[in-house]
């Protein structure tokens, strides 16, 4: 196998990690509105059409009817929490490496990325589940017409106020259960990537932006390829009333297959996969182009 990386200054890791998260928010946030605002429109009434045809529809009536700002709706909450997420899955990612290692220079398996990877993904919930509750709501708060939360900072100040830190949390075992094994899935892939796209005789570290890119951006698409069921379950019960699903994701599960199908599990798909690849691209070159300059300014650190 390739030659893998050396473990990754936890400082160093915190800033670039950070920044490859501002990077994939702001180039994925509009198509993920558009993905949330897909697997939390209401059943039609018999006889009606649904209120998004699908997933350009859904893009075309949120620009018409609020224009670009639309599509940003929720966008403070996943920036505000990104620096720390990231920092924190690149991190833990470092550490379920090291952890496998017998000795410093011990190359890994593909299992033990995976592994590696599914650690970080425990790492990020503890942020990722109020972070995604709060985006959630405010997604979807336009499209009903009523303005109850007055951004992220109200939404958390009610949601606790209503129902303490449950209710900040609210989702969080379905955000394990998304984020796990995708994370697993989305490290290894890039890990793999890297690894066929490096030039006999070069390192992994000098791959070029376009490889970088293309490595990054698939394994987005493979980590939503894992993430996509759980991920709606997880919308759905994040933005349901209080009390309406007391059995938790099982309620959930129950509800869409037996009014909407197996299908309904994999509401958005078009839109979550169009964001995906250019979205996680973004992230994984900001994320190596940050190393590379810490590593240049400060390469003691």
């Amino acid at each position: 196998m390739a030659e893998q990386p050396q473990p990754i200054s936890p400082v160093k890791n915190f800033f670039a990690g950070g920044f490859g998260g501002v990077c994939l928010v702001f180039v994925g946030h509009p198509l993920d509105t558009i993905k949330v605002r897909l697997q939390t429109q209401p059943k039609p009434q018999p006889g009606q059409p649904p209120l998004y045809s699908g997933t350009f529809d859904c893009f075309r009536k949120t620009l018409v009817g609020e224009g670009v700002r639309g599509l940003y709706k929720g966008m403070a909450a996943p920036i505000v929490g990104v620096t720390p997420m990231f920092a924190v899955c690149f991190f833990g990612f470092g550490l379920g490496k090291r952890l496998q290692q017998r000795k410093p220079d011990d190359i890994l398996t593909y299992p033990q990325l995976f592994a590696a990877g599914m650690l970080s993904g425990v790492f990020t919930t503890v942020i990722m589940a109020p972070g995604e509750r709060i985006k959630c709501l405010l997604q979807i708060q336009a499209a009903t017409g009523e303005t109850k939360y007055n951004g992220p900072l109200d939404c958390a100040k009610q949601l606790y106020r209503e129902a303490g830190i449950r209710g900040v949390y609210k989702g969080t075992v379905l955000t394990l259960m998304r984020d796990v094994p995708a994370s697993g899935m989305y490290f290894m892939t890039y890990e793999w990537l890297k690894n066929i796209l490096t030039p006999e005789g070069k390192s992994v570290s000098d791959l070029s932006a376009p490889r970088i890119l293309f490595a990054g951006g698939l394994a987005g698409i493979f980590n939503w390829a894992v993430a996509i069921p759980p991920d709606v379950l997880k919308s759905r019960f994040q933005t349901a009333p209080p009390g309406k699903y007391p059995n938790g994701f099982r309620d959930v599960l129950r509800e869409l297959v037996r009014e909407e199908g197996v299908a309904s599990l994999y509401k958005g798909f078009t839109a979550v996969m169009i964001r995906a690849f250019p979205a996680n691209a973004a992230c994984f070159l900001g994320f190596e182009v940050a190393m590379k300059f810490l590593n240049w300014i400060v390469p003691g650190l």
